[in-house]
Parts: structure tokens; sequence; C-alpha cells
């Protein structure tokens, strides 16, 4: 069936399938957005707090970053099938069991005494939180028609896209203030809150449920080796993309036998997946031309935002001697920023089409990229700060309308499949910024050192005046003429590394740009969304 055709008989909002029962849908987007924040906000406190942890634990901090990894790992698989066990299992019952699960994992997380209890207990805080995000989306989208989707979807970009700007800036505090413990305890509140909420509040959409009845009826059928295939593909892929650059990539054997086996597995799913009338994960929906280019678009925003959220603090703390709040503080502007531009974005996607607010939001992203190659040595809080601002403005103009657009042409009973591969695409592309950013910062570094340190030789004439004048400024301090020569040496060395280190980020973000560059014509070939689309009875 041809796109067209497809989202003609899909695109109707049906006003049985709302979650919103007797209550103002509004209020509803507010109540399930509020464990998203938190789920979100945890993942970027941890990274903040590693030192700490594993300063407390007594382990090393390659050993900590296992924290990390066994938290995106399994996150990653059961946001995968997330929207099979949502049909299942039923969608309001399947939220409150990821928050209670999440919540209840938080709590141990805290009381870790090891590391290995830790990781134990954030693999079971990711199997929780995978499934947050995307049954919240699914809600949103039904209980809304396709003009108000942007507003309700703007109350959930908030959860999503202010949290990782608050996160550094929280969990630095909270870990310089009190304990790491505490990164994990704050959850505990948040997570009974939201128990509550929702449990008084939302309703299980009836058709929804009818459709679950429907699809038990037939009799529980589970795809076993469809699980398999999801659970050892993406696990397998998000340790790659964590551990592969502390690992020298395909130069480690290890790295390889998973790459392997991740690209194996994720490659088997496809041909499985496409001969099962009940997939647990719907490949199709990636054929669609609507569908698939939001995924690879949402690959590329979350690539930006993740990737930015990490570089840009790392690179005020080890550069420029920012603490850990500090460098957090420097993304604070841009999450007021965020705040405003959301609702206003709303509003927009009810009368301009998704497709030009995406090109338009990833040209504001690709230029605040662009700003950022003008670091310098002695930059200032207020460019740190502005260039997260510029891309503040851009990130609301790729997010709502992405996740608007992505429903259109999706059938309702779809609507969670479609949430779920929506949120592999954010969380995918976030774990790839990362491992891009970094592996160009390692590679970019060792170009620069060769590079510069072919001046630093005897017959160099600007060596030789250099290393002449900063001698005599030691000599100058009262350092004998030793000392002075060596302590030359060693300025000009660590002039040097700062040298090289300043033009590798400025290449990160060079490449930072130019997926906002591509993004921009990718985001105009989306069909144009019938924001008039009448509600089906």
């Amino acid at each position: 069936m041809s796109d067209a055709v497809q989202g003609g008989a899909a695109g109707g909002w049906s006003p049985e399938r709302s979650a919103a029962g007797g209550h103002n849908p509004y209020l509803i987007a507010f109540v399930v957005s509020i464990a998203t924040f938190m789920e979100v906000l945890d993942t970027t406190i941890a990274n903040v707090s590693l030192r700490y942890i594993a300063g407390g634990l007594a382990v090393g901090l390659d050993e900590s970053t296992y924290v990390i990894t066994s938290y995106l790992v399994a996150n990653a698989i059961v946001i995968s099938i997330s929207g099979w066990l949502s049909t299942v299992i039923g969608r309001k019952r399947f939220y409150m069991s990821c928050v209670a699960v999440f919540t209840v994992a938080s709590l141990l997380c805290g009381l870790a005494w090891n590391l290995h209890s830790l990781v134990l207990f954030r693999i079971l805080q990711g199997l929780g939180g995978g499934g947050m995000a995307t049954s919240e989306q699914a809600i949103l989208a039904d209980s809304f028609p396709p003009a108000k989707r942007g507003q309700a979807f703007a109350i959930y970009g908030i959860a999503v896209v202010v949290a990782p700007i608050v996160g550094p800036t929280l969990g630095g505090w909270i870990s310089d203030t009190y304990s790491w413990h505490w990164v994990f305890l704050i959850n505990v509140p948040m997570g009974l809150i939201s128990l509550f909420l929702v449990g008084t509040m939302v309703s299980e959409p009836s058709g929804a449920e009818e459709e679950r009845k429907e699809f038990l009826r037939k009799g529980l059928r589970v795809d076993y080796v469809g699980f398999a295939l999801v659970a050892v593909g993406l696990g397998s892929l998000e340790f790659v993309l964590d551990e592969g650059q502390r690992n020298d990539w395909f130069g480690s054997n290890m790295i390889v036998a998973f790459a392997i086996l991740s690209a194996s597995c994720l490659i088997a799913l496809i041909f499985w997946e496409l001969m099962r009338d009940d997939p647990i994960v719907d490949i199709r929906l990636l054929g669609q031309r609507q569908f698939g280019t939001c995924f690879l678009a949402m690959l590329g925003t979350g690539a930006i935002v993740v990737a930015t959220t990490q570089i840009l603090p790392q690179f005020l703390q080890t550069e420029m001697g920012y603490t850990a709040m500090l460098a957090g503080l420097v993304l604070s502007p841009g999450g007021l920023v965020t705040l405003v531009m959301m609702p206003v974005t709303g509003r927009l996607i009810g009368l301009v089409q998704a497709k030009y607010l995406i090109a338009a939001g990833a040209a504001i992203a690709g230029l605040s990229m662009w700003h950022l190659t003008g670091l310098t040595d002695n930059i200032t809080y207020n460019y740190a700060a502005m260039s997260r601002i510029y891309l503040a403005l851009g990130l609301p103009l790729l997010f709502l309308p992405i996740t608007t657009a992505s429903y259109e042409g999706v059938p309702p009973e779809k609507t969670n499949q479609a949430s779920a591969l929506i949120n592999v695409a954010r969380n995918l592309g976030g774990s790839i910024g990362v491992a891009m950013v970094q592996t160009i910062l390692a590679q970019r570094q060792q170009f620069h050192q060769s590079r510069l340190i072919e001046h630093i030789a005897p017959s160099d004439v600007g060596y030789q005046q250099t290393l002449a004048a900063v001698t005599h400024f030691f000599e100058a301090q009262g350092s004998n003429a030793t000392d002075a020569a060596a302590q030359a040496l060693a300025y000009i060395a660590q002039m040097l590394q700062q040298q090289v280190n300043l033009l590798a980020y400025i290449d990160v973000f060079w490449w930072l740009s130019l997926i906002g560059a591509v993004m921009a014509p990718l985001a105009l070939t989306l069909r144009s969304i019938d924001m008039n689309a009448p509600a089906r009875h």
C-alpha cells in the first residue's frame, strides 16, 4: 500500500482511544510527562556523577562507566519491544508497571553497596525506564487530534529536551553538596507521585482495550525469536557504541565480536519480522517514506542533543577549568529558552507544515554548531551559554514536528509500535552521537599533535625564538638557567597540548554542524499533513 493511500485510510483520529477520560487532555499530558522527565533526567545526572560513584565504590573510572552502559543496553532492549508489550499488557498497566519498576530500582541503586550490585540495579532501572516514553507518546498521539498534537507533544518535549540540560547542573550540585546516592534516591518521591496521578487520572482507552482483547482472543503468541534478536542485536550495538572508543574500536577483538553479533542479529531481525503477521517490532513502518524519514531525522536530533550536552561541558571542564556545576550552568539558559519555545512550536505545528519547521530547526542547529567552531582558549561564559541558546531555539523545531509527523499515515492500532521505534531512534541517535564525537575528538587530537609537533625542532626558527623568550621570562622570575630551560620546555609542551585539544574540539563541532546541514533537505521530502483530518467514529 502506498503512503498516500495508507495515510488517507489511517490518518484520522479516534476519540475512543483517548486516555483523558473525563479530564482535560492537557492535564493528562502533564501527568504522563512526569515519569519521562524523571527517566531522562536520571541518565544525564548519572553521567556527571561517575567520578563520585567510582570514588565511593573504590573502583576505577573505566569500571564505573558500566553504570551508564548497563542502563542504556537494558533501556534499548525494552524500548524496541515496548509497543508489543503495551498492546499485550494494556497501555496504562504497562506504563504504571514501568514507573513502578523504575522507582523501586532507583531506591535500590541509591542503597547499592558495591559496583556489581549497582550495575544489576541499573539494568533493572533501564528495563523500567525503557517503556515510559513510548507509552506516553502513544497516549498523547491517541488523545489529541492532529491539529492539537503539537501542543500536547510540547509538554512531552519539555521532559525530553530540558531534562538533559538540567541534569548536569543538578547532578553536579547533588554530588558536590551531598552524596552520589541521592542522584538515584531523588527519583523515589517523583515516581510515587507519578504512580498516584496516573492511577487516578489516566484511563485505559476503550479502543485500545478492545484491540488488546481481540489480540489475546487469538491466543498469545510470543515471538521469542524476534525478542532474542532484538535483545542481542540492540544490546550488542549499544555496547559497541559505548565501549568502542575506550577499547580502540575494531582494534579490539571484543568490539569486533560484538559488532558482528549485532549486525547479524539486526539483519536477521528484518527478515524474520517481515515474515510474521504479529511482529514484536513492526519493521514495515520503516519502509514507509513518511515514518522512515522521521526515523532518520530523529536519529540526527538525538545525536546533536546528547552529543552537545556531553561534549560542551567536557570542553569547559577539561580545557577551561570549570567545575561540574558551573559547566552545567552554561546549559541552563538554553533550557529556559527551550521552555519558552516548546509551547510556541506547539502552536506553530497547527499552522505550518511540519517539514518546514523541521528544516528550519535543522538549519538553526547546524548554525549553532558552526558558531562553536569559533572556540578559543579564552572564551567567556557568555559565548558558551549563547551557543547553547542558539541550539535551544532549534531543538523544539526539530523534536516536536518530527514526533508529530511520524504518526501521519500510521494506523491507530500501530501507534504503540510507531512510538517505540521513534524512541529507539532518539536513544540510538544519542549513543551514535556520543560515540562519534569522542572518536573524532581522539583521532583529530592525534592528527593535530603530529602536525604541530613538526614545528618543535631545533631547526625551526620560530620555536627557538619562543623557547628563548620563555626561558628568559622564567630567569626573570628568579630561576637559574637550567631550571628556566626546563620550565620553558614544560610550558611550551603544555601550550602545544592545549592547542591540539582546542583544534580537535573545533573539528567535532564542524562534524556536528554537518548533521544539521544534511537534515534540512531531508526534512523537505516529508509529506504534507492534513491538519484538519476528520475524527473517526
